[in-house]
């Protein structure tokens, strides 16, 4: 693949300490994720219907201009890039864009989410690339409700593939659960003594109402940040901790092990002042905010002005000055009909 496009303000010499994406709130952007496919091998009852429609692959970013667009943000002050998807390690040639994105000197941080069922086989790759978290949703340990909440999904083959990214030694590995009131709540503690056992971190997150579902009403199967910890603090004592991983977790320390317990609440905690992140989707779309419509086609910027770098960085900067202060998530009520998949993680 050839080499992202240069210019004299090169990703080679680390970037100023003066944020250079700022939104009108004052917010400093500095966390991107970038979506490389809106394709998944899984069909999770909460992020996808059963029968999707996907993008035609013809209309998705090269990876060419993936690697551009990652250029232009750390340009721009982005320190942080998690690659996501759909589920980013089923795109073909993905470890060539995981090169370059690793050889970027001003990014600090090169993460991914992952669905972990083709973890095992890219694991060696990511570590190569210089990715040293690893996210993997995970939201049970039961062989048959794993397959009903994913639909497609071989649990054995995720645990697997968690086992040996633990043998290559990254740096942190933790895990993302979904929980549903009525379909995996009993996983809470098996999940927890898991990555407990595995030394491992796990984030519980609140289910988000993007697309629509025929599964299930997202009001009936609503758990709240605020229940789970209750939930879990009649088997374990946990405390608050300052940790901050540039993400929306806020975490707590399990005492006693290195396990983190993560919990992100766009419903019941909303984090959005603090919201330092954008994300780009597969196809180019530069989405300032998780719950709103707001985009930006950078793949247009791209393709109208190719090997000018300057042009896709003005780009993004006006775009930030058009960030949405924050969300307004209700569980039933489906004002993003874009799925997660489209979304990017």
């Amino acid at each position: 693949m050839p080499k992202p496009i240069q210019n004299a303000s090169s990703p080679t010499t680390q970037i100023e300490s003066t944020p250079k994406l700022v939104d009108s709130f004052g917010r400093a952007i500095t966390y991107l994720r970038l979506s490389v496919t809106d394709r998944c091998d899984f069909r999770c009852v909460y992020c996808m219907a059963e029968e999707m429609t996907f993008v035609p692959r013809a209309q998705l970013c090269t990876l060419e201009e993936l690697a551009q667009i990652a250029q232009a943000f750390t340009e721009l002050g982005v320190t942080k890039i998690r690659l996501t998807g759909g589920e980013p390690l089923i795109r073909r040639s993905v470890e060539t864009l995981l090169g370059e994105l690793g050889a970027i000197k001003a990014l600090n941080e090169l993460v991914i989410t992952t669905n972990g069922s083709h973890l095992k086989e890219h694991a060696q790759a990511l570590k190569d690339a210089g990715v040293k978290r690893i996210n993997v949703s995970l939201d049970t340990l039961d062989p048959i409700q794993f397959k009903e909440l994913t639909r497609t999904g071989d649990l054995a083959k995720v645990l697997e593939g968690i086992d040996y990214c633990k043998s290559l030694n990254f740096a942190r590995i933790k895990l993302n659960a979904v929980i549903l009131k009525h379909r995996n709540l009993d996983q809470v503690i098996p999940l927890i003594e898991f990555a407990k056992n595995h030394q491992l971190d796990i984030s519980f997150i609140e289910e988000m109402p993007l697309g629509v579902i025929t599964e299930h009403q997202r009001d009936q199967e609503f758990v709240s940040s605020a229940q789970l910890r209750e939930l879990i603090t009649e088997c374990f004592d946990i405390e608050t901790s300052s940790e901050n991983t540039g993400g929306p977790s806020r975490y707590w320390q399990v005492k006693g092990s290195s396990t983190k317990i993560g919990f992100i609440s766009p419903h019941s905690e909303n984090f959005c002042a603090s919201c330092n992140r954008v994300r780009v989707s597969a196809e180019g779309k530069l989405l300032l905010c998780l719950g709103n419509e707001h985009a930006v086609d950078l793949k247009a910027v791209l393709r109208a002005h190719p090997n000018n770098i300057e042009k896709l960085k003005q780009a993004i900067v006006n775009a930030i000055g058009k960030k949405p202060e924050k969300h307004h998530f209700e569980q039933d009520d489906v004002q993003i009909v874009r799925f997660m998949n489209a979304t990017g993680g």
